[in-house]
């Protein structure tokens, strides 16, 4: 039976200086779970990342690893292995030798060694590509040799620092699905940086929205989504726009906006004005400016925007159901 591993973060600071990178942050990660840390530049999460790998001293707090204190213990002592941003391959060394280099190091015999890499890089799909060396492979190639590298030591936890913002949207696609594969093979958490939205909400089962060093909101990414707890998780996730109300700021999905031309009998309606028309393949994006607020968009269907078509400058309503309307909390100070 294969083992199950938690992580627990616990009240964890890190200063520089006088400087606050990530202050008092406690999360709670179940075992088998792909958890994205997702926020803009300095918001503190790869830092987050580098203090449970044992890069970085933790100022405040504890991390535990499988009911385990590991706050103080170094990288090789934590059963974890950390895939970074520049996969960070010798380039002297075959496909074979780099995945092979951490069995060198701890002695284990070559003919052992290279076995144990050449089915660590089948895992990955790699294996015919073992005799080249990394700059004779695509980015795409070359980050599964570094994650074949990561895992060969079946480490209790893999740690991945920004894995696909080195590659093309296209590649980006295929090798996230690749990742989420991999982790569900594997069986053990996957802690995944990044700053794309799109990318956390694909593949995450956990997903860690950050600001100014702390979690603003944790949870599955299509509950953030539909139930963002804050004005910064709404406009950081996207596809939301935000309302000012006497009773504070509320989020609206765009695709659950109406928009029409005409002012209804009743008067209901808020008036707007087109400012630009973009078409994304499936849906319209028509952005529009209004008194409730300086930004609004809708996302409309081909049918529905083929049936009453838009150009920028347009006078128009906007409704709403309020089944659709969602209260928003103040964002971190």
């Amino acid at each position: 039976m294969m083992q199950q591993h938690s992580l627990d973060l616990i009240n964890v600071t890190k200063r520089y200086g006088n400087t606050v990178a990530v202050d008092q942050i406690s999360l709670k990660i179940p075992a088998s779970s792909y958890v994205c840390l997702l926020g803009p530049s300095g918001c503190g999460k790869t830092s987050t990342l580098r203090m449970i790998a044992g890069h970085e001293v933790v100022s405040d707090g504890d991390i535990i690893l499988d009911g385990r204190n590991v706050t103080d213990l170094p990288p090789v002592e934590r059963g974890t292995a950390m895939m970074f941003q520049s996969y960070a391959l010798f380039p002297h060394l075959s496909c074979l030798d780099n995945v092979a280099f951490s069995l060198r190091m701890k002695g284990i015999d070559k003919a052992t060694r290279h076995a144990t890499a050449m089915e660590t890089l089948r895992v990955v799909d790699m294996e015919s590509y073992a005799g080249r060396l990394p700059a004779q492979l695509s980015g795409g190639q070359q980050q599964r040799v570094a994650l074949a590298r990561a895992i060969i030591t079946k480490p209790r936890m893999l740690l991945l620092d920004e894995p696909l913002s080195a590659l093309d949207p296209f590649l980006r696609l295929r090798v996230r699905a690749e990742l989420k594969r991999l982790q569900q093979e594997l069986g053990i958490i996957f802690v995944h940086v990044t700053h794309g939205q799109d990318e956390a909400m694909a593949i995450a089962d956990v997903m860690v929205v950050m600001n100014k060093g702390r979690i603003e909101q944790a949870g599955p990414p299509r509950e953030i989504f539909n139930a963002p707890r804050t004005e910064f998780v709404a406009r950081f996730t996207g596809g939301h726009n935000i309302i000012a109300t006497p009773a504070g700021a509320v989020a609206i999905r765009s695709d659950r906006m109406i928009v029409w031309r005409d002012p209804k009998p009743n008067g209901s309606g808020v008036p707007a004005t087109v400012r630009s028309v973009e078409f994304q393949g499936g849906q319209i994006h028509v952005a529009l400016d209004s008194a409730v607020a300086p930004e609004l968009a809708v996302l409309l269907g081909d049918a529905v925007y083929d049936a009453a078509p838009l150009q920028p400058g347009d006078n128009v309503h906007l409704g709403w159901a309020d089944t659709d309307v969602h209260p928003l909390q103040p964002a971190t100070a």
